[in-house]
Formats: C-alpha cells, structure tokens, sequence
C-alpha cells in the first residue's frame, strides 16, 4: 500500500478539542484480519498492511486537554491513559482507529467520553514513572514504567480487573520512518458507532518525532480483557516505538 502521510490534513469541520499525547509508546502486534473484523463499527473494515492487522497497545500522557479553542482544563485535561486500538478504513478511504479500550485516570472523562462518543473509556489507577537516565529528556537511554490498574472487572481477564505494567527504554530518533512505522502512528481519525450509527471523528496533527525502544517489562491485562486472546502476554511486540509527543486537535463527528 501507499505510505500515509505523515502530516495531518486541515480538519474537515470545526474544531471541538485539542490536547498534547506526551510520552507515548506504541507496542503493535500483527493479526489476522479475520480476527478484527467482527469488532469494528458497521461500514468499517480492518486496515491491512502487507497482509496482517495489527493491534496496538498505547500508554502515554493526556497533557492540557481543552473543549473547543479555549484554554486547556485544570487537573481534569492531564491524566495517564492507555489504550488498546486496531486500525480500521472506511469506504471513503479514511484511515483511522478503532478503539477496544481506553484507561484514563479522570471519572468525567471516562463518562463524557462514553456518553457523548460511546468510546470504551475506562476507569483505572494509573500512572506514569520516567526513571532518571543521563541524555536528557530526549536522550537515549530514557525509560519509563506505565502502570495502571481498572477499578471494574473483566470476564475475559478472568474476573478481576485488568492491570498493565510496561517499561521501555528509549532509543535512537529515527530520521526516516518506515512505510510501517508511519502506517501505526500515521492516524488522523477514529472510527466509532453511536446508537446505532457509525461515525468519523477527524483529527489532526504534525509529524510524530519518532524514537526506537526496547521494551524491559511487559506484563499486560488489557489487550485479553479487549477480547483480543493471550498473544501479547506470550509474543514480544513485532514494533516498539516511542515519541515525546505532540499537539493534536479534532473536529466534529462526521456520519459514514
């Protein structure tokens, strides 16, 4: 397929939110199509790259978040969150994500987010540790620990609430992503349902400053209690990649 572009286009309505994803890793696993499909909204279909889905585990940092053009809100627009997402295109060729579940530390969140967008937000204990490591903030050798604990049970987790707990190090800044690389964090949109009715919600931002890195520890719940099987508890991540971050900002739902 086509490399994504790496740029996001100018959003296609108005503006409704914007925020800064700090921090974030992208562990990604590749899947048989058939797997995904049954789980993504009506009209959308799994995004393939040479063949395989894929499904990504996220952690990162929600930092400033904001309604509309104004001001980002205290306390409640910066929160740990982790999410587990596939990759779906429509029928008008929009390539985004779907979401199985998303972690965040902050209630209203977590039910504004199912209330007005019907995502799978969930509530959890989390937090985000970043070890003293020398090269500064960008530098090689930084690493960092993601934990997060649901405060609601699971079934396919075996009844309990799911935890999560990822350690990464940081490597070298990558000067060319991959066709790959820019097809797993490349995403200007995501793909939902609600009552019934599928939507696009178009978002948009800059290139990602993409690291490697090197997963230290990874004993995750969330991707089994997404209903996703036991693979990422028994097979490394096939990519590992990490960004300091940047600013994105969304644009009102638009029907499929």
């Amino acid at each position: 397929m086509k490399p994504l572009d790496p740029q996001g286009p100018p959003l296609p309505t108005h503006q409704i939110m914007s925020q800064w994803w700090r921090d974030i890793s992208f562990l990604h696993w590749p899947v048989e199509p058939a797997l995904l499909a049954p789980l993504l909204p009506r009209g959308v279909r799994p995004d393939v790259f040479d063949g395989s889905a894929w499904v990504g585990l996220i952690p990162f940092r929600m930092v400033d978040a904001g309604i509309g053009t104004g001001p980002p809100v205290p306390w409640l627009g910066t929160f740990a969150e982790t999410n587990v997402r596939v990759y779906s295109v429509d029928d008008r060729g929009r390539h985004g994500v779907t979401f199985l579940s998303l972690e965040a530390q902050r209630l209203l969140v977590v039910l504004g987010a199912r209330l007005g967008f019907n995502v799978p937000y969930e509530w959890a204990s989390m937090q985000v540790r970043d070890h003293a490591a020398p090269g500064g903030d960008e530098g090689d050798g930084r690493v960092l620990t993601y934990t997060t604990r649901r405060f609601t049970r699971s079934r396919a987790a075996g009844g309990r609430p799911p935890r999560s707990r990822i350690t990464v190090r940081v490597g070298e800044r990558l000067g060319e992503p991959s066709p790959l690389e820019l097809f797993l964090t490349a995403r200007f949109g995501l793909h939902t349902q609600v009552a019934g009715q599928s939507l696009w919600v178009p978002n948009t931002h800059g290139p990602w400053p993409l690291r490697s890195a090197e997963v230290l520890e990874l004993d995750d719940e969330l991707v089994v209690a997404a209903g996703l099987g036991t693979f990422a508890r028994t097979t490394p991540p096939a990519s590992v990649l990490f960004s300091t971050g940047v600013r994105t900002t969304f644009g009102f739902p638009q029907r499929l």
